[in-house]
């Protein structure tokens, strides 16, 4: 008897999430797997690579091999999965997504999806965080090209081998109204910010701020060979990156180092 290719799932979008049940039918469709999914009860969009420390979590059956954490994080999910559900046999692979929206530039330090395979890769479990490229005036989200890409990419981590070193995953944007595209391999762009909020008065007066989103504005970075994330999406390609945790500036050590002396 074959032994299953165990594959967990999160996501930073909520357990109900439309991008999350689409993801779960696409690898379900891939032959001797066992998809688990552990996700947030609400959504957790931006909350980063963030833990729960304040108060205990717990996990809500929703269906079989498929449970919500109760205000938990999409760290949580996979932290607490480990611990409670893979205890004895670590899964051969975490998939956190479909995300709704991109994750490009520095937005991977925002998000709640790559943090899911951030936690991952911390544990030396293969991960890969994908995420579908949305119009939000106009969000129906098609997720057809996010399924076959992720179908691919996990047969081809099946059969090759995860292709990163140590506390490296996979960051996997798919562009927005695109059936079909070629896969580029890019490096995180320069994200351009601006401080955009709202604010709104109660009945009593009281002021409080809704924060906006951010159009997808990028810069070009200097001395860099390739394509960028954010020119693979707008070229209509899609963009797999591979994200390291270590944040050093390596480049700078010197400079600093001259500096303090």
């Amino acid at each position: 008897m074959n032994k299953k290719y165990k594959i967990l799932v999160t996501n930073d979008d909520g357990y109900e999430a439309k991008g999350i049940k689409e993801l779960v039918a696409a690898l379900n469709e891939l032959e001797d797997v066992k998809v688990t999914v552990v996700a947030p009860a609400n959504e957790k969009s931006a909350c980063g690579h963030s833990l729960t420390l304040t108060k205990p979590l717990r996990f809500i059956p929703v269906e079989e091999n498929f449970f919500k954490l109760e205000d938990g994080t999409p760290t949580d999910c996979v932290y607490l999965s480990l611990s409670a559900i893979f205890q004895d046999e670590k899964p051969d692979l975490i998939v956190s997504g479909i995300n709704r929206g991109s994750n490009m530039g520095e937005d991977i330090t925002y998000s709640g999806t790559a943090a899911g395979a951030m936690e991952g890769v911390l544990h030396n479990i293969p991960s890969i965080a994908i995420s579908q490229v949305m119009d939000f005036t106009n969000p129906k989200g098609d997720f057809s090209l996010a399924r076959e890409t992720i179908k691919k990419i996990v047969t081809k981590v099946r059969e090759k081998a995860f292709p990163l070193r140590d506390r490296e995953f996979l960051n996997i944007n798919i562009p927005f109204e695109t059936k079909s595209a070629q896969m580029k391999i890019t490096y995180a762009g320069y994200r351009v910010y601006s401080n955009e909020a709202e604010i709104h008065r109660n009945p009593r007066g009281e002021e409080h701020y809704w924060l906006g989103l951010h159009p997808l504005n990028f810069r070009a970075r200097e001395g860099e060979s390739g394509m960028s994330d954010y020119e693979a999406i707008r070229d209509g390609y899609i963009s797999i990156t591979p994200i390291m945790l270590d944040l050093t500036a390596y480049k700078s050590m010197q400079t600093l180092q001259e500096w303090l002396d």
